[in-house]
């Protein structure tokens, strides 16, 4: 049957062409389409008005939330040393996509803007907006990777100069779900904990803990060129005093046994595929001592995919860039957990789209009940 726009469509369902009386029909709305079409855009207008600096220009100029807007386009401009009438055009789309505030051909930062653009903002994105997607290359050839099922330029054999931007961009977001998971996880009220922070990156698990809990100490593990990012940020936290840093690969290096009160698999999972997962799982029960527990902190993805969106597409962006990395979802990682011996486990969500699998390694059995 021949398709007609919305409401010209009495020529198409005539009775005598769809068998029975004509009726309104409305053919799906294009919109989804046009949002994935527009996204690579909308992903580069972004990142050009960070680039150009418009975000925290416009926090210098006193155009906050609140205020009405008041920076006209030829005055940021003239600012920016950019070309007037390209620089409103990028500011409308900002605005469109609703990250700048406009009023009258003024414009100012919006909530969105003032939080999670400026680089001052409470929960600033700026750094990870751009390294987020991973390599740009690896998405123009995404069908090429599905073939293969491989990526066409893995970025396993320079895993350092992939993971050093992603681990500085993403550790704002990592140490505020972090810190926040004590309101329902309680590491704070463990005394003398001994941490080990595996494949830790910028370390915003151990620092949040070890913020909490004055007497703990941790061993802090990452690959060589990524580790120094991690002695420069316990050190502006005030804490490397109490860290060992132990560089390698995290499945290979030496962990004493029984040894840790708690055990941190933080957003490196989804990375390693199924049989990786399992093996860091493993490790991870031999280092803890009785009734330590494990955080495994990912994205997890629910029974049903369309539930968990950002999960979704952020395993798809380690298919798309790494050999192993691939979706793990909630209930498989559930199982591991589970296969490997630990309970009580719970799955928390401590900030916005930030999962945390917690899970305890059970006493002995010949222990002794202390009272």
């Amino acid at each position: 049957m021949a398709d007609s726009p919305y409401p010209e469509l009495k020529n198409s369902h005539v009775p005598e062409r769809v068998g029975r009386p004509w009726t309104d029909y409305k053919p799906p709305p294009s919109a989804p389409v046009w949002a994935v079409i527009s996204g690579f855009g909308s992903f580069h207008v972004l990142v050009a008005a960070l680039e150009l600096g418009v975000f925290d220009t416009l926090a210098d100029r006193g155009a906050n939330p609140g205020i009405p807007p008041a920076v006209t386009a030829p005055d940021l401009a003239n600012e920016l040393g950019v070309s007037a009438p390209h620089l409103e055009a990028l500011l409308d789309s900002l605005a469109v996509l609703g990250l700048l505030e406009r009023v009258g051909g003024r414009y100012g930062l919006n909530d969105t803007a003032a939080r999670y653009l400026s680089s001052d903002g409470a929960a600033s994105m700026a750094s990870l907006v751009p390294v987020a997607p991973g390599p740009l290359d690896n998405w123009s050839r995404l069908a090429d990777t599905i073939r293969a099922g491989r990526p066409a330029q893995p970025i396993d054999d320079n895993p350092a100069e992939f993971y050093r931007p992603l681990v500085e961009g993403t550790f704002a977001t990592m140490l505020r779900a972090a810190t926040r998971a004590d309101l329902q996880v309680r590491y704070s009220a463990m005394a003398g904990s001994r941490v080990l922070d595996l494949g830790a990156g910028g370390s915003p698990w151990a620092i949040a803990i070890l913020k909490a809990c004055p007497d703990a100490t941790a061993v802090v593990n990452d690959l060589p060129g990524v580790i120094d990012i991690a002695r420069r940020t316990t050190a502006e936290h005030e804490v490397a005093d109490r860290c060992e840093f132990r560089p390698g690969n995290f499945h290979t290096i030496d962990i004493e046994p029984e040894s840790y009160d708690i055990v941190v698999l933080g957003h490196i999972c989804r990375t390693e595929g199924p049989g990786g997962t399992r093996r860091l799982i493993e490790r991870a029960w031999k280092a803890l001592r009785p009734e330590g527990r494990l955080l495994l902190a990912d994205y997890f993805i629910a029974p049903e995919p369309q539930w968990s969106p950002h999960s979704v597409l952020m395993a798809m962006t380690m298919m798309a860039s790494t050999t192993n990395g691939f979706p793990i979802t909630a209930a498989q990682t559930a199982q591991w957990l589970q296969e490997a011996g630990f309970e009580s486990l719970r799955l928390i969500e401590p900030i916005g789209h930030q999962y945390l699998y917690t899970a305890t390694k059970p006493r002995r059995p010949d222990a002794q009940d202390p009272n």
